[in-house]
């Protein structure tokens, strides 16, 4: 299960199996990934599930920004993108 919740401007709490992991995420780059259609958190969700699948082990950093992860994989937004809209 994962859960995400705000502590700061742009910065969530999320918690993985109880992991808990602090992601940075950029207005803009929110606005991006979602077109504003969707909340923080469910973009969120959507993020560590992609990492989740791609991470060594099922672990990833404990902290980090969402424009790191997509920087870093070329297809994080474009598979961010299918997850929000099904397709």
């Amino acid at each position: 299960m994962i859960s995400v919740t705000m502590v700061d401007a742009n910065v969530y709490e999320v918690v993985v199996d109880r992991a808990v992991h602090r992601v940075r995420m950029d207005p803009d780059h929110y606005r991006r990934l979602s077109g504003g259609a969707f909340t923080h958190e469910w973009v969120l969700v959507k993020g560590v599930r992609f990492l989740l699948e791609r991470a060594s082990g099922g672990e990833f950093p404990a902290e980090f920004d969402l424009a790191t992860v997509a920087a870093e994989h070329p297809d994080f937004e474009s598979d961010i993108d299918r997850r929000l809209h099904h397709r």
